[in-house]
C-alpha cells in the first residue's frame, strides 16, 4: 500500500502540474468508490485548483469556486494509481475517475484501482477537518522530538504497533516501519513505553532519515505504485530488511534477517534489534 513517501511523490508531481488549473469535467465510473459527497460532484466543474497536499496517506486537492472551497480527497488503497495520461493506464476496466482539465500541464487526471480498496471523498472545509482529525494523528515529518517522546512514552503497546497506528502517527505503513526500526536498532515487539530516551531519539532520527530518503528516491514500487508520470519508485532497491528473510544482515553481523508475524509481518535482525 502506498505510504507517506509515495503520497508525497504524487503530491509533488500534481502540485507542479495542476496549480491554477480549472476542472472542466468530473467523471465518476463507479459510484461506490465515492464514500461521501457524490451529490456535490457537479460543483467541481469550473472550480480552480489552488493547492495539492497530503494528509496521512490521503491526497487532497483543494478547489475554489468564487469564495467557496471544497476538497477532492483520494485514498489510493492497496493498488490505486493517479495518472496523468491514458496511455499509462494498465487497463480501462479499472478506471474509476477522470478529471478533465484546462489551463494545466495535463488534460486529465485519472484514478485507476484494480482492487477498489481506495476511496474518493468530496468534502467541504468542515467535513475535511472532521475527516482528518478522526483518522489521522501527528505527521511524522512535522512532529517535534519532545512530542514524539511523549507519544512513545504514553503508548502501552509494541513500538511497531505505534508506528502503524494512523490515529497516533499518520502516514507510516509496514514497509517503512520495518526499515525505521532496523535503522534505529529496536526490536519491533519492544514495548514502546519501556524505551529509553536515547532509544527514542534514535527512533525519531531514523524515522526522518528513512522517510526523506524514500521521498528522494521516488518511493517504493513493490507491486503497483507509479508516480503520475508512470515512473516507478527506486527505494525498494535500498530496503535493508523489508522482505529480506534469510538475507545477511546489512550491518555485517553473522545473523540473517528473520521475519515474524503479529499485526503485520515484521522483518528484523535478532542480533542488531534485541528485544527489550
Amino acid at each position: 500500500m502506498p505510504e507517506l513517501p509515495e503520497i508525497e511523490v504524487v503530491v509533488a508531481h500534481l502540485r507542479a502540474r495542476l496549480h491554477g488549473a480549472r476542472i472542466q469535467s468530473l467523471w465518476i465510473g463507479r459510484q461506490d468508490i465515492v464514500r461521501h459527497g457524490l451529490s456535490t460532484s457537479h460543483w467541481y466543474c469550473g472550480a480552480r485548483i489552488d493547492h495539492v497536499f497530503r494528509w496521512g496517506k490521503s491526497l487532497v486537492i483543494q478547489c475554489q469556486r468564487q469564495a467557496n472551497l471544497r476538497y477532492l480527497v483520494v485514498e489510493l488503497g492497496m493498488t490505486g494509481l493517479l495518472l496523468c495520461d491514458r496511455s499509462l493506464l494498465p487497463d480501462e476496466k479499472h478506471l474509476h475517475m477522470a478529471v478533465g482539465m484546462r489551463d494545466a500541464w495535463i488534460s486529465e487526471l485519472l484514478y485507476w484501482n484494480a482492487r477498489r480498496f481506495g476511496r474518493i471523498w468530496l468534502l467541504d472545509h468542515e467535513e475535511l477537518q472532521n475527516y482528518g482529525q478522526r483518522r489521522f494523528g501527528a505527521d511524522p515529518r512535522e512532529i517535534q522530538e519532545s512530542e514524539f517522546v511523549r507519544l512513545v512514552k504514553t503508548y502501552r503497546g509494541r513500538v511497531k504497533s505505534l508506528l502503524l497506528r494512523q490515529q497516533r502517527l499518520a502516514g507510516i505503513g509496514n514497509i517503512y516501519a520495518n526499515e525505521i526500526l532496523y535503522r534505529a536498532g529496536i526490536h519491533p515487539h519492544t514495548c514502546a513505553r519501556r524505551l529509553s530516551n536515547p532509544a527514542i531519539q534514535r527512533l525519531y532520527l531514523a524515522m526522518h532519515h528513512v522517510l526523506e530518503e524514500a521521498i528522494r528516491a521516488g518511493g517504493s514500487s513493490i507491486r503497483d505504485f507509479r508516480a503520475p508520470d508512470g515512473m516507478p519508485g527506486r527505494y525498494q532497491h535500498y530496503h535493508q530488511v523489508y522482505q529480506k528473510s534469510g538475507h545477511p544482515c546489512p550491518r555485517g553481523c553473522p545473523t540473517p534477517i528473520r521475519s515474524l508475524m503479529a499485526e503485520r509481518r515484521s522483518f528484523y535482525c535478532p542480533t542488531c534489534q534485541r528485544r527489550w
